[in-house]
Order: structure tokens, then sequence, then C-alpha cells
């Protein structure tokens, strides 16, 4: 099983991700030995997970995700990852 998955930065960023263990990934940005955008951000915190059942289907999702702007991805998070309709204006 994959995940796609956003954390919240110190800094108020938002980092999106893909990976098949969510505590193990979350404890390598923690230690600063996730990615590199992350290491100067912690602690970062997961605000978003959802489940993917294989590596090329997240990581299409990781790239949806992060083609989006900030207010969308604001708006997954707090729909608890309910599907957002399309609109030609909203991305």
């Amino acid at each position: 099983m994959w995940h796609v998955y956003m954390a919240k930065c110190s800094d108020g960023s938002l980092y999106t991700g893909v990976t098949t263990d969510i505590r193990r990934r979350m404890n390598e940005h923690n230690a600063k030995r996730g990615a590199r955008y992350t290491r100067g951000r912690t602690p970062v915190i997961l605000i978003h997970d959802e489940s993917r059942s294989g590596r090329s289907e997240a990581l299409r999702r990781e790239a949806e995700i992060k083609s989006w702007p900030r207010s969308r991805k604001l708006i997954l998070i707090k729909s608890g990852g309910k599907k957002i309709a399309r609109s030609p204006d909203n991305n």
C-alpha cells in the first residue's frame, strides 16, 4: 500500500510526498533525513494522508496535488480527503 501525504512544516508551508510507511517517513522528516525541502523546516506535522494501491497511482496523485495552488490544497485538507469537483477556474 502506498500513501500520498501532506505535511505542514514549521514555517507554515505544505510538503507533499509519497511513501509506503507514513510513520517512518514522518520520523525521517523530523530527524532531518527526509526531503531537502523539509530539513530546515522541522518539525513537520502530518495533515493529510491518502492510500493508493500502487506506486504509479500514488506518484500521479502526488503530481496532481503538487500542481494545485495552496488554496486548493487547504480545501482538500479541510474536506478530509473527499473528492473536490473541478471547475474551469479552479485548477
